[in-house]
């Protein structure tokens, strides 16, 4: 797993999300949608833009904008363009939202890890997963707008091969070079104290890595139905956009989403 979701290697072996030479699909045996052009919310407006940079506005009104001409629609053309960009209001968010307690998941288990054994050496792994808790949001949320698509990921992408993926594999070296001998130092202890006697130590790990692993497998799974769900409301939306496109033929072109 890489770029906007790397939470997944610390969760899940097979989440319902991956990323490929940095765009985003939501990939499983079901599902297959693949963003196209890029949206930007704000309270009053929806902006879908183009490779192009060609621009179709929302406003809350129902009014459309194409270019910053307006477009004429009919009522039912209206209705159908407001509620599109509703369902995008109410759904792109999870994106992050998703990223964002992947990402938070992560942290509790290796808090939990951290405290049960002593281990100080985790803590520069925490300091990364911190660092990308707040690129995500910078990526997502920018300048009191909502903004997503193929362009956020790709800049997504290089920034996280440019500051996260080698400092992550780093952090992860070092902490388990360092946990080497604060682990050791607890085995000696614990045989001293027991005579040589190391089955209560070793139950005792056991049962704190089976307990960490349940909370944060039954959490993960949590997630990857949210990310199932939400890969069957983006093909529903992208089913809708074709139909807006046969009934309004200027909206050809601007859909958010395309389907493998």
């Amino acid at each position: 797993m890489k770029k906007l979701l790397i939470l997944g290697a610390f969760i899940t072996s097979s989440s319902a999300f991956a990323t490929h030479s940095h765009s985003l699909q939501f990939n499983s045996d079901e599902c297959q949608v693949k963003f196209k052009n890029d949206v930007m919310i704000t309270p009053e407006q929806l902006h879908i833009t183009t490779a192009q940079q060609r621009k179709w506005t929302i406003n809350d009104s129902g009014d459309v904008l194409k270019d910053g001409e307006r477009v004429s629609l009919t009522p039912t053309q209206q209705d159908a363009m407001r509620n599109y960009a509703d369902s995008l209001r109410v759904q792109l968010p999870k994106v992050a939202n998703i990223a964002l307690e992947g990402v938070k998941i992560a942290r509790v288990a290796l808090d939990e890890v951290s405290n049960a054994l002593q281990l100080n050496s985790l803590d520069s792994i925490g300091s990364v997963l911190d660092e990308l808790h707040l690129e995500i949001n910078e990526t997502f949320y920018q300048d009191g707008a909502f903004v997503m698509g193929k362009q956020t990921f790709d800049q997504f992408g290089n920034n996280f091969d440019q500051q996260f993926e080698e400092r992550i594999e780093s952090a992860l070296q070092g902490a388990m070079m360092e946990s080497i001998g604060s682990i050791l130092v607890a085995i000696g202890s614990e045989m001293t104290n027991s005579n040589g006697d190391m089955s209560s130590f070793e139950q005792r790990m056991e049962t704190m890595g089976q307990a960490i692993e349940e909370k944060v497998e039954m959490q993960a799974r949590v997630i990857e139905k949210q990310a199932n769900q939400l890969c069957g409301q983006f093909e529903d939306i992208a089913q809708k956009e074709q139909q807006l496109s046969q009934n309004i033929p200027e909206f050809a072109g601007y859909s958010v989403f395309n389907t493998q």
